[in-house]
């Protein structure tokens, strides 16, 4: 076993099989970490930091009293995957997208799944993210969410457990692929020493996504856009980087214009007409003439085009829908109703504060129970009730008996944890996953590994980035435990 602060985790430690041997998966790794020179390895994480402040790799937190932009920890010590494992994954992944999708465009279009009473009509048409301007509206080739990240976490050697979906503007793919590079650059041996899936491939990918879900009416190769809010977005890093990566251009809302329903990029050889456009503003801002008209982040008449078909917007207006937390407890049920199937990812067992029972069992329990708020993220407005003191309980029963509807809880679940480089010794921490799924014309496809959290706090439990948290190179590596011939 790894040396480290907890020699014996109530949780599953990814390292090891059920009897306490290493598992083969890690062997190398262990070794490369037992063996290496803790000021080695120290050189090794500031080289990685540095690189990193070259890059310009940084977000911003909203309301940060310091202000300005921070580093994300990246530690450097690889999160390791199975191919086999890795094959389950990517199923129930690929699984669970396809239902996101048909809901989304069921709950604008026939309804069927309210009909049905799969889900309370209330939850639906009383959401701050559905949009009834979408209504009746056809997605692009059936498709409305282009991009999605999911949420895993692991309780146990077999099992993983869907926590949350993103899919309206899914972030954090930047710091996978700027990962693997650093840890390429810093530890070529160890990386060398496994096969290891590629991510780089990402922005390519990403790119034939955007042009296959053109509009019919595109002429020739489609021009896609990335629209980016501006600097000032916590997230401005990534919308460059792929904007970059992809080789397209990187727009705010004044570079765009529309005439008679068509979208029209200003350049300096004159207009150029937009068919795909990879937002990264929220709906409320995509255009001042539907959505709030103070806002100067999006374009005047872009739901125009959109609904005439004119242009794609990726993700589509109105997939906020499939954030919601309450939803996401539905989401099993409705992989049964599309698919007639069973979810091949679990979610995490969830009460809905809405509905009496539960919001009296989560009252009662605050102490043992993880709460959020249906529309949060970021790890804002949530209580870990475990680490809660008594007054930040009180506090937080207050807010829940104001808005019971407003909440949805979860037992603290046993989150994996993985060895971290911490200080001059080696720490087990918590993590969670989010790997990336592309769904496109051309298919679907999921980036074997995805993003791999850190709660860098000993005991966290909370990996956001905005929390604290730090990031992992994730391997999903190929013939486990043979190493690189």
């Amino acid at each position: 076993m790894m040396a480290g602060e907890m020699t014996a985790p109530s949780f599953f430690d990814e390292t090891l099989n059920a009897d306490g041997s290493s598992r083969d998966i890690y062997r190398q790794v262990q070794a490369w970490v037992r063996e290496a020179d803790p000021q080695v390895m120290e050189t090794r994480r500031a080289q990685a930091e540095l690189m990193f402040r070259r890059i310009g790799i940084t977000f911003a937190v909203y309301g940060d009293e310091g202000g300005g932009e921070r580093l994300i920890p990246f530690d450097i010590i690889p999160r390791l995957i199975a191919q086999e494992e890795w094959r389950k994954l990517e199923a129930g992944l690929i699984q669970r997208v396809h239902a996101l999708n048909a809901f989304v465009r069921d709950i604008y279009g026939s309804r069927d799944c309210l009909r049905a009473g799969i889900v309370p009509e209330e939850l639906i048409f009383q959401n701050s993210q559905f949009r009834p301007e979408m209504a009746g509206h056809h997605f692009p080739h059936d498709i409305a969410i282009q991009i999605a990240g999911i949420d895993l976490v692991r309780t146990d050697a077999d099992q993983f457990f869907v926590l949350e979906d993103n899919a309206r503007t899914p972030s954090g793919v930047s710091y996978m692929l700027e990962n693997r590079e650093v840890m390429m650059r810093i530890a070529p041996d160890i990386f060398a020493a496994h096969r290891v899936m590629p991510v780089e491939n990402y922005t390519d990918a990403l790119l034939n996504t955007l042009k296959s879900v053109a509009p019919a009416a595109s002429r020739g190769d489609p021009v896609a856009v990335l629209l980016t809010p501006g600097q000032y977005n916590s997230a401005y890093y990534e919308h460059s980087f792929l904007a970059d990566r992809m080789g397209i251009e990187l727009v705010e809302g004044s570079d765009l214009f529309v005439s008679d329903d068509v979208v029209y990029m200003r350049t300096t050889l004159g207009p150029q007409r937009v068919d795909v456009i990879y937002r990264r503003v929220d709906d409320d801002y995509i255009d001042p003439l539907v959505f709030n008209p103070q806002s100067q982040l999006g374009a005047a008449g872009l739901m125009s085009a959109y609904r005439a078909g004119n242009v794609t917007l990726v993700n589509a207006v109105g997939t906020g829908i499939a954030d919601d937390k309450a939803i996401y407890s539905y989401i099993p049920d409705l992989i049964r109703f599309y698919s007639g199937k069973d979810a091949l990812l679990p979610n995490v067992e969830t009460w809905r504060c809405r509905e009496a029972g539960s919001y009296r069992y989560v009252r009662d329990n605050l102490a043992q129970l993880v709460v959020k708020e249906v529309n949060g993220s970021g790890g804002y407005g949530m209580l870990v009730g475990p680490h809660a003191t008594r007054e930040e309980i009180e506090v937080f029963a207050k807010k829940l008996d104001a808005d019971p509807a407003n909440y949805i809880a979860q037992p603290t679940l046993a989150l994996s944890t993985c060895p971290v480089f911490a200080g001059s010794s080696v720490a087990l921490r918590h993590v969670d996953l989010r790997p990336f799924v592309l769904t496109g014309a051309d298919g679907v496809r999921v980036i074997p590994g995805g993003l791999t959290r850190v709660a860098m706090k000993a005991g966290s439990l909370v990996v956001n980035s905005s929390q604290g948290g730090g990031t992992k190179d994730t391997w999903v590596v190929e013939d486990a435990g043979s190493g690189a011939e």
